[in-house]
């Protein structure tokens, strides 16, 4: 299950120029998704689209916000064999942070994904990040109530120029969503394991 954070009336982080965290994760994963069909992995999106169908009864921001992301738990937790990979952008008020973090949910299995895919992202995308895989927060409340190995991968800091700049180029876009996609492949698909 491919989770492009936020969406709707939700646009998460916004950049100083703009450019809306939600507008991100949609386009890296729609790449994740092309590649992954291209690779035959059955693959659903909890949205495909900038757009998002919110319940009649919820009629307020935070209801809307509420209601779409017990839809999403609720399409991880039906999928069989699912393994969630939630996509996000960090943002900070200072331009300086940078780099890719990878956040795990307490589930099975979670913890060695993160941990893997974290490493594949420095290596194959900036060998400089200090950053380290971390247990996600029980505040979040998709990853702490999905039942499945679960990431939650904020894939860079939309406050930074240089990484937003990249984060808004098509190849660094396909090259996030092809690390994505070859770590699930490592460790789910061929067993190996940390």
């Amino acid at each position: 299950m491919i989770d492009p954070g936020h969406g709707g009336e939700d646009g998460g982080a916004v950049a100083s120029d703009g450019t809306q965290e939600a507008d991100v994760n949609l386009q890296i994963a729609l790449r994740l998704r092309a590649m992954a069909e291209l690779c035959g992995v059955p693959v659903a999106m909890t949205r495909d689209s900038a757009s998002i169908d919110y319940p009649t009864d919820a009629d307020t921001l935070a209801a809307r916000k509420v209601a779409d992301q017990r839809q999403r738990v609720e399409r991880t937790n039906a999928m069989e064999n699912g393994v969630l990979i939630s996509i996000h952008q960090n943002y900070y008020p200072a331009a300086g942070p940078h780099g890719a973090e990878v956040l795990y949910a307490a589930t099975d299995r979670s913890e060695e994904f993160g941990k893997l895919l974290h490493e594949v992202l420095k290596q194959t995308l900036a060998p400089e990040n200090r950053r380290v895989a971390a247990p996600i927060s029980d505040e979040i409340y998709l990853m702490r109530n999905v039942h499945c190995p679960a990431v939650l991968v904020e894939c860079g800091f939309l406050s930074n120029p240089e990484e937003l700049e990249k984060l808004k180029s098509d190849s660094y876009d396909q090259k996030l969503a092809l690390v994505m996609l070859s770590a699930y492949l490592q460790y789910f698909q061929t067993g190996w394991n940390l």
